[in-house]
């Protein structure tokens, strides 16, 4: 153990200790300050960066302005820190892997995220928004009912998604071929023009791609078992932070029920 022995300076002065003791405390202060307030690459908004389009998670209306149930959530983390929203489209890859924290194009990621432990070493998630599972997208008059049916046919999957793995995963076991796609409309529009027999991807959107294109129905779901989560820099703790306290009093206050319910038709579960 090191001792440390203090020398005292009896020649400091009443006055000159005071304005020390003074300055000192207002550096402290100011750093306080600095610490509850998150790094923001714009000062004044929160950049969301996001991948298009993700129905009814993220996409563009009919008047082009970017909605959606990730969207609203995001809203709700920025008005906690006083500052507006902006989002920017960018790859998918590039948010999961925190390169666009890297490169200081965004604050956070809200892209309908799953949470895996390679992702979460990339970039820190936010508590848990949303539980998924993975499902699978056939004509409805295709006869297809699981990857089973899939034999010698072709199943569509985006690229960098959970979806992706889970298809090529159990490729060899059903005898399907994987076709990839740079989005899920692509992929989606593919069942429908039936050029791929079946897509696999998150269930939410593929059940609202299905009701908006009644030729199509979701045959079945993967339990997979997976949560959505934002992320952020691994040096904005505090953004983190600010992001798990808006979504747990949004949860608690009734807030997240109605933006749920919003987008879902129905109320979150439990």
């Amino acid at each position: 153990m090191l001792a440390l022995s203090a020398c005292a300076n009896y020649s400091q002065t009443a006055s000159s200790a005071a304005s020390a003791a003074a300055s000192g405390a207002a550096s402290a202060a100011s750093a306080a300050a600095s610490a509850a307030n998150p790094i923001l690459v714009n000062p004044g908004k929160l950049t969301v960066c996001t991948h298009l389009a993700y129905k009814p998670f993220q996409f563009k209306d009919d008047s082009g302005k970017i909605v959606g149930f990730d969207v609203d959530l995001m809203d709700v983390v920025a008005k906690r820190l006083n500052v507006t929203q902006e989002i920017v489209d960018i790859d998918f890859a590039q948010i999961t892997s925190g390169a666009v924290f890297a490169a200081k194009k965004c604050d956070a990621g809200a892209a309908a995220i799953t949470i895996t432990a390679e992702r979460q070493a990339a970039a820190p998630f936010s508590i848990p928004y949303f539980k998924a599972t993975q499902a699978l997208l056939v004509k409805t008059d295709s006869g297809i009912k699981g990857l089973e049916d899939l034999k010698g046919k072709l199943l569509a999957v985006q690229t960098d998604t959970t979806g992706q793995k889970y298809g090529e995963d159990n490729a060899s076991k059903y005898g399907y071929t994987v076709k990839v796609y740079d989005d899920l409309p692509t992929g989606a529009n593919a069942v429908l023009a039936g050029s791929v027999a079946a897509a696999i991807n998150d269930n939410g959107v593929l059940y609202d791609f299905a009701k908006d294109n009644p030729t199509t129905k979701v045959a079945t779901e993967f339990q997979t078992g997976e949560e959505y989560g934002f992320n952020v820099s691994k040096d904005n703790p505090v953004l983190l932070a600010a992001m798990d306290a808006a979504l747990a009093a949004a949860k608690a206050d009734g807030t997240y029920n109605t933006i749920y319910k919003k987008w879902f038709g129905v109320d979150a579960p439990a």
